[in-house]
């Protein structure tokens, strides 16, 4: 069936609209060649306007009309900016900024600053990574870590910091290649495996063993895509952010979207918008610090497991049943609810694994009603588990700050291969540095010297969807041992402490492997799959 004309327009016009629309026929197009203040504008304007898109574009945006049109990359951006003036700041219609987004780079930012880049949900992010990434090169005659600015104008606690980093990095290059020589030995290349996919096994392995020698001062990369609202938030945050490494990359980062969606970010520099609204975001977490050493000083830490299931629903199951049955039936929720609670377990349980269906791989994922219960899940693991787990954004997390109190973890390997004395005397070396810098009255920049081996406690709440999803891609036997230990737990946790059966026997590929194989596995696969037939 051919698609019909969602309108007809003369040739003058078809020729001003090709450059700008994937389709100038079909009611199916995207736009191409245009700001992106351009095209959220031009949709903002398409919710009030009885025209269709490409008929606005023609008579409001394009200067001159159809008959002066030209391929100019500023095409409609007067119009723009005419619109998000009234709409915008006069009406307060916030939404109209998720119309426009930008890809944006942060480069040699520290790892402490990666976790404030990524704490939005509605972005997406990309991040260098230290599994595959050595850091072992020196730019400029420099190891990759950033110097906070706050050590600026004190050159003697500067230069300790620099000598603990620089040693630092300097046993991490030392151990690498001893890492790497004994898992070459461990896991000899099979037969029908390439060297290079063999090498890229055995480097991986090496960098997971010691990235833990890493401090959170190191330098990485991040890729950030987010529409304007987002980046307006982000900027607002950073901007009330205690280090000055986050307000400086705010400036920064302002400058440059201001060149491509100016009217998207100008309330953030604003003093009684953006400004008033950072100085409200300081002032609660101000607040929100006086009263936990109120209210929790002496209360003393508890030895308990590294994974802890703290909130769930008994009745989650329950739940989740009634939720998948509310959609096809025409009766109220909590109708519903009750006569599911009057089921038989087995029934309950009966519905739910229908629910989930016949899955044939972790992407075929259930539909909303296993968002209807939710788990909290308390987490004491190192700052490099925790820095893969803080990405998945979509539940809820949050952390406390990057101690030396809760200990480092030395990994098997690195012991297993001689190398544990070198691993703890950086940790150590670390540790030392960080409590100098908290007694010279710099607990916020203190945080820059702890090694990622060293452990931070942290809160994870997610819905059982989402717990799918977490459990299932993080106990993937070529992921990193220690995330895939937090969630093999979390999953035992879900069957055994808050009784959900059907919902853990749901998340059917969870792996609870020791994953010993795992990344020479992943790779024997993929020589498999491309290998021609």
């Amino acid at each position: 069936m051919a698609p019909p004309r969602s309108e007809l327009f003369a040739p003058d016009e078809r020729r001003a609209l090709a450059p700008y629309f994937t389709d100038v026929d079909g009611p199916v197009f995207a736009l191409v060649n245009l700001p992106e203040v351009v095209k959220g504008a031009l949709f903002a304007r398409y919710s009030r306007s009885g025209k269709s898109l490409r008929r606005l574009f023609l008579d409001e945006f394009l200067p001159g009309g159809a008959a002066a049109a030209s391929e100019a990359p500023s095409a409609g951006l007067a119009r723009a900016g005419e619109l998000y003036e009234k709409v915008f700041f006069e009406y307060g219609d916030d939404s109209v900024a998720q119309l426009g987004g930008v890809h944006l780079a942060c480069e040699g930012v520290s790892n402490i600053l990666t976790k404030v880049l990524e704490r939005g949900r509605l972005m997406a992010y990309l991040e260098q990574s230290t599994r595959y990434v050595p850091y072992t090169d020196r730019p400029g005659g420099r190891w990759r870590y950033v110097v906070p600015p706050e050590l600026s104008d004190r050159p003697e606690l500067r230069a300790r910091y620099e000598a603990a980093l620089d040693a630092s990095f300097a046993t991490y290059a030392d151990l690498l290649p001893r890492m790497r020589d004994f898992f070459a030995r461990r896991f000899p290349r099979p037969p029908d495996l390439p060297a290079p996919a063999h090498e890229r096994t055995v480097r991986a392995r090496a960098l997971d063993a010691v990235r833990g020698l890493l401090p959170a001062a190191t330098r990485s990369n991040v890729g950030i895509y987010g529409s304007g609202q987002a980046f307006e938030a982000l900027l607002l945050r950073m901007r009330a952010h205690p280090l000055a490494e986050a307000r400086e990359t705010a400036d920064r980062m302002l400058a440059e979207l201001d060149k491509v969606i100016p009217d998207f970010v100008r309330r953030v520099a604003v003093p009684d918008r953006g400004g008033l609204w950072s100085r409200y975001l300081a002032t609660i977490r101000e607040a929100a610090a006086d009263e936990a050493s109120r209210v929790v000083a002496g209360h003393p830490a508890e030895d308990r497991p590294a994974v802890t299931l703290t909130e769930f629903d008994p009745e989650g199951e329950t739940k989740v049943a009634a939720a998948v049955l509310y959609p096809f039936c025409g009766l109220p929720d909590d109708t519903v609810l009750a006569a599911v609670r009057a089921l038989p377990r087995e029934e309950v349980r009966r519905i739910i694994l229908r629910a989930a269906g016949e899955r044939t791989n972790r992407r075929h994922r259930p539909g909303r009603a296993f968002e209807r219960t939710s788990y909290r899940f308390d987490v004491l693991a190192d700052y490099g588990a925790f820095r893969d787990l803080q990405r998945h954004r979509i539940l809820t997390i949050d952390w406390q700050p990057l101690t030396t109190a809760h200990g480092f973890v030395v990994p098997t390997d690195v012991e297993e291969a001689g190398c544990g004395e070198d691993f703890r005397r950086a940790a150590e070396t670390a540790a030392s540095l960080h409590g100098a810098l908290v007694a010279a009255g710099l607990p916020d920049v203190a945080p820059y010297a702890v090694s990622m081996a060293f452990r931070i406690r942290f809160v994870m709440h997610m819905n059982a969807r989402e717990a799918m999803h977490v459990i299932e891609l993080r106990t993937t036997p070529q992921g990193h041992p220690a995330y895939r230990r937090v969630c093999q737990e979390m999953h035992r946790l879900i069957r055994e402490t808050a009784g959900h059966g059907a919902i853990a026997d749901a998340i059917r590929f969870a792996d609870h492997s020791t994953g010993e194989q795992g990344r020479l596995t992943a790779e024997e696969n993929a020589e498999r799959k491309a290998k021609p037939r």
